[in-house]
């Protein structure tokens, strides 16, 4: 697979560069601002762009912007997302562009080479990746009825959804069953009113759901 990186600091694109080609990624361009991220991934049309959240020239949300321009014109292309700080409105922003192929992780993160990869990989392929902070910041600032339908158990479930988990993965979090966890998951889409059917979409837009976006 074929990756961009958008990244200011140099420290930082060096060792984002090293993780994404211990993985098998090749890296097509590595730039330190969201100009150069957007030329690069029109020259090279890669599967992902890792992307910071705020760079040159206004370090305010360059990054994001050129993300949602980058989900606009090259779909094909997945983006995931790098912030120092939990910033919710980005990661909502980008979730409400496409059911899958989105990432949003804190930095801190890419210090544990084995998630960040497997996020890497997930995004990259299609599905979605949320750091666990930003999950817990979104549901916290919403005050919505779905939530109050939900049992315990089932936020825990919802919340590994929206990091990515598979059922195999949320199965090995909570220490219960994938069977356990299916059925937690039929419940969550009808609590949620959302129909069961054959696509894979449906946890990303159970999460949507769930944070009001849809």
């Amino acid at each position: 697979m074929r990756a961009v990186i958008a990244e200011d600091s140099l420290l930082l694109r060096i060792g984002v560069v090293k993780v994404l080609q211990v993985a098998g990624f090749e890296v097509a361009a590595e730039v330190g601002d969201a100009e150069g991220l957007l030329a690069a991934v029109d020259e090279h049309r890669p599967d992902i762009a890792v992307v910071d959240v705020r760079m040159p020239p206004g370090f305010t949300d360059e990054g994001v912007r050129a993300a949602l321009m980058i989900r606009q014109q090259w779909p094909d292309t997945a983006v995931l997302l790098l912030s120092q700080y939990v910033e919710e409105r980005y990661a909502a922003d980008l979730l409400a562009t496409n059911a899958g192929g989105v990432g949003y992780l804190l930095k801190q993160r890419v210090a544990d080479v084995e998630e960040f990869i497997e996020a890497l990989r997930r995004v990259a392929a299609g599905g979605t990746a949320l750091d666990p902070q930003v999950v817990s910041q979104l549901i916290l600032r919403r005050d919505d009825d779905p939530l109050d339908r939900l049992t315990p158990r089932e936020r825990d479930v919802l919340a590994l959804m929206a990091e990515g988990r598979s059922n195999a993965g949320i199965a090995a979090e909570l220490v219960v069953s994938e069977s356990a966890v299916a059925k937690h998951i039929n419940n969550i889409l009808a609590k949620l009113d959302l129909p069961i059917t054959d696509t894979d979409h449906r946890r990303v837009l159970a999460v949507l759901r769930f944070l009001g976006r849809t």
